[in-house]
């Protein structure tokens, strides 16, 4: 927990840093004088006062930040310093420095996508496993054994791009076409792909935890499985039953081990019941009887054990991932336009009931994800950053008075009725914008709690 704390206070101090600054450097560019540069909210930290007058602060609750400008409407200003006031400003002076925020965040972004571009990275092969009986997938003909080339049109190399494609679509309607191509050939021809089409309806729209493949009836392929442990769980029933690490399971109830999922789903399905599992320890056959642990989830009781083996995936099945420096600037302009479209879209959804708004997360979903994704190694970790800093760059740019967006929105009618609105309606505006994110904040922290808690 304190590592996926640390991790995310990471990432809040690069984007927020990051996002000020854009405000701090196109205020000081249009003559506007900077009171006070914080990061951070809260009791000062740390403050040292620049050449110009800029107070930098580091504030105790790093989670945000806020860039003070000299302003007409916050107290009176000296005569001398009036035209460093940011009201004294043209209007589109002050768009720029409103702007200035969110666009850092998407500048941020595409340097984060083009670091992970140029250090390359490895995923696997999208082979297709189990398709499910009756499923959608099935339904389309599509068949275990063959690989997945391409969602809707879009190349995809691993299973990472498949989730990423296939999670855009959550809550839509309309067609899902998956390209394929018989994994066992190993010509790259594009010509031997074949495309299936799986019609879809407001699809997962209403779930909070989606699995997206389930919900298609499709599983990956396994890695291979040694079946030697490698985790014993304290105090669980692989313990209790006397497994060690370096055990290598051979059985259970007489039926030879062929698959690490089938060996899961055996485990779920028995619940409080005994099993008789042989293993190998020191070259000696051993029967043990393994009873699973009864557990509560989603309503229903499975079985769990508590172990794990060392699972390797063959040569074959490691795509590795490598990009020129003009394919690595490229894909950093490309990717971060693609998910600011996708996050738009999903915003979209929200307002159109398509998509629960239990699908949202707040702070603790982010936390975890920072800490899953720095678990998994550094260029995932980059990837976290460059989308994270997208979300607050579109976040921060919808127009909702009290976000960057609400205060351009305002500049922009006062630049085409040539006045700025009253201060009454701009204030009530406000109210209404800090009523509307108040109640955000408070609906995704309320799904991080029914997550936490189930």
């Amino acid at each position: 927990m304190l590592t996926t704390i640390l991790w995310f206070l990471l990432a809040i101090g690069i984007l927020v840093t990051f996002h000020e600054f854009g405000h701090f450097y196109i205020a000081r560019r249009c003559g506007v004088k900077v009171l006070r540069f914080s990061v951070g909210f809260g009791k000062p930290l740390f403050t040292k006062v620049g050449k110009t007058g800029t107070e930098y602060v580091f504030a105790a609750i790093p989670l945000g930040g806020y860039v003070k400008m000299l302003d007409e409407r916050e107290g009176n200003v000296a005569p001398e310093e009036v035209h460093m006031s940011f009201t004294r400003k043209s209007v589109w002076q002050r768009i720029a420095i409103i702007s200035a925020g969110p666009i850092a965040n998407f500048i941020l972004a595409i340097a984060f996508y083009f670091a992970f571009a140029m250090l390359g990275t490895k995923g696997v092969v999208p082979v297709i496993g189990d398709v499910a009986p009756g499923s959608l997938a099935e339904q389309a003909q599509i068949e275990s054994g063959f690989e997945i080339v391409s969602i809707d049109n879009k190349k995809v190399s691993t299973w990472n791009e498949v989730f990423d494609k296939l999670a855009s679509r959550i809550g839509d309607t309309g067609t899902i076409n998956v390209g394929l191509k018989d994994f066992s050939s190993q010509t790259t021809n594009s010509d031997l792909s074949t495309v299936k089409r799986i019609p879809i309806e407001q699809w997962l729209g209403n779930d909070d935890r989606p699995d997206i493949l389930g919900e298609l009836g499709l599983s990956p392929s396994e890695p291979e499985t040694d079946w030697i442990l490698s985790t014993v769980v304290d105090g669980s029933a692989a313990q209790s039953a006397g497994l060690q690490i370096g055990d290598e399971l051979v059985s259970a109830n007489g039926q030879s081990l062929v698959s690490w999922r089938e060996w899961v789903n055996f485990v779920r399905a028995n619940p409080g019941s005994p099993i008789d599992v042989m293993i190998n320890r020191d070259g000696q056959s051993t029967s043990i009887l393994l009873t699973p642990e009864a557990i509560e989830e989603n309503g229903e009781l499975i079985g769990r054990v508590g172990l794990s083996a060392s699972l390797r995936w063959p040569e074959a099945m490691i795509r590795e991932i490598n990009y020129s420096l003009l394919e690595s600037i490229q894909y950093g302009f490309t990717r971060t336009y693609d998910q600011v479209l996708v996050i738009l879209s999903f915003f979209k959804k929200i307002l159109l009931l398509d998509v629960s708004i239990k699908n949202m997360g707040g702070t603790f979903t982010i936390a975890q994800v920072a800490g899953d994704s720095a678990a998994a190694g550094l260029t995932y970790y980059i990837s976290f950053l460059a989308f994270f800093s997208v979300s607050l760059g579109v976040f921060n740019l919808l127009p909702i008075p009290v976000l960057d967006g609400g205060h351009i929105m305002f500049y922009l009618i006062e630049a085409v009725k040539g006045s700025p609105l009253p201060e009454r309606i701009q204030m009530i505006g406000y109210q209404v914008g800090l009523l509307a994110v108040v109640s955000l904040m408070v609906v995704v922290h309320y799904n991080d709690l029914i997550r936490i808690l189930s």
